[in-house]
């Protein structure tokens, strides 16, 4: 058995449904704070643990944020069915010729639009190498699917630390950071943290920058090595539709159809979001409200109309049933560790075994690890980031630098974890199986250039 087989096998036989995870994540941390934490005074310590799940699940700012990444997944999935993007997909499949060349191109197209927004380039990049294979079909060209397939996953391996990443649009909303670590640091602590992080300090900053061109470069590369070494599938593949109206409708359904009436509200939107945000903008604070608003208004302006907005809507919001349902359990854990202390005694333990230079690699290596348990980064943030804060503040490592290594190592593990590859599979018809060879071999390209990055650039 080989290690790719290995790991579906363990994936399959060890790991329950996310949701099972999340369930059994909580449990853990209920009995690790009951038996690692000191009791409230006057107070049942078990019940005060209920309570503290309880207050953290129903909290509003986190359950804000909870609907702001399901907006960012399903807008981006929404904007890909356009015709519009559906045109550009299908003039990108002409340059495809081979397995050698579509590699390079569904990896280079994908890393592109996925570090703009991750729910796009997700769908993006599976509609592209789903039509790349109905090409080779068309055309009589031979590839070897699977391969493109993982291609099209790639962008998966950069999206936190873009544009649409939850932890750096978080940290650039004005007191998030304040939000997130009250009640868990102290004042002399808590005084450090900066009202924002601007996305000049992350996102855009030099070293992240840089990190991404050489994944741009590096990824498509190694795709094109192993494309040389491996043999042409067979492709077997119906034509890939997106449903689009071109009806007037009937009466007050004329409404539902009118491209006036959808484009104008579009353009409106547009309008509003440059009207509201231009000079954050300017000093490169992004937000997930703001990405959101620009995503809605492209939406409506790409569609057309409502009736295809919505019939998208409809096709979209099934990727993001996880996101509504396993995101409170989050914050309940993080109510629970926030609450009891265990966020403190976790970061003093990582404080009294790193240094400024070691915090950063062990932040990374976890958050890889964690992410194979709870695989989003929305809701990794919600647990872990007041853990790499206060851990970070302790120790005088840049915030900038400590949160992006979390980014790092949680978009990392998605090339081993194959819960987002879920789309993707559901569109190409791969396996699992079929694609975890290739990812695996772009985590471990993943793992020299992030930690090389972390130790020479930051």
């Amino acid at each position: 058995m080989n290690i790719t087989q290995g790991i579906e096998t363990f994936f399959k036989r060890f790991l329950p449904s996310p949701f099972a995870i999340a369930i059994l994540l909580t449990l853990l941390t209920m009995v690790l704070a009951f038996f690692f934490t000191e009791a409230p005074a006057n107070e049942n310590h078990f019940l005060a643990i209920l309570s503290y799940w309880e207050r953290g699940v129903w909290n509003t700012g986190l359950l804000v944020f909870a609907y702001q990444m399901m907006l960012i997944l399903v807008l981006g999935h929404i904007l890909v069915l356009s015709n519009p993007m559906n045109h550009l997909i299908q003039r990108l499949t002409s340059f495809a010729s081979n397995t050698q060349n579509a590699v390079v191109l569904v990896s280079v197209t994908t890393l592109l639009v996925s570090f703009f927004n991750w729910g796009l380039g997700l769908i993006f990049g599976a509609i592209l190498a789903r039509k790349v294979a109905e090409a080779s079909q068309a055309r009589g060209f031979s590839i070897n699917y699977p391969l493109v397939g993982a291609a099209g996953y790639s962008g998966l391996m950069i999206w936190h630390g873009g544009i649409s990443g939850s932890a750096p649009s978080k940290v650039s909303e004005s007191g998030h950071l304040a939000s997130l670590m009250n009640g868990v640091s102290d004042r002399s602590v808590s005084e450090k943290l900066p009202e924002l992080l601007p996305y000049s300090e992350t996102v855009f900053s030099f070293s992240n920058l840089l990190i991404f061109g050489v994944l741009l470069v590096m990824i498509p590369m190694m795709l094109q090595m192993i494309s040389k070494k491996v043999a042409p599938t067979p492709v077997n593949l119906p034509i890939y539709q997106t449903t689009h109206s071109e009806k007037k409708g009937q009466g007050a359904e004329r409404l539902d159809h009118s491209k006036i009436f959808g484009i104008g509200f579009g353009v409106l939107i547009l309008t509003a979001f440059g009207y509201q945000y231009f000079e954050e903008l300017k000093q490169l604070i992004i937000t997930p409200n703001m990405l959101n608003l620009l995503m809605l208004g492209l939406g409506l302006l790409l569609h057309g109309s409502f009736f295809n907005f919505l019939k998208a809507l409809e096709e979209a919001i099934k990727g993001a049933s996880g996101i509504l349902i396993q995101f409170p359990l989050y914050f309940g854990i993080m109510g629970i560790m926030r609450e009891s202390g265990m966020v403190v005694q976790i970061s003093d333990f990582f404080v009294s075994i790193a240094n400024e230079t070691t915090l950063p690699l062990f932040t990374f290596l976890s958050a890889g690890l964690v992410n194979i348990f709870v695989p989003s980064g929305g809701g990794q943030w919600a647990v872990q980031g007041p853990i790499v804060v206060e851990s970070a503040l302790k120790l005088g490592v840049p915030l900038n630098k400590a949160i992006m290594a979390l980014a790092y190592g949680d978009q990392l593990t998605n090339m081993l974890q194959p819960f987002w590859a879920l789309p993707l599979l559901g569109i190409t018809r791969l396996k699992a199986k079929e694609i975890l060879p290739y990812t695996l071999f772009l985590m471990f390209v993943g793992i020299i250039v992030f930690v090389l990055g972390l130790l020479l650039l930051y």
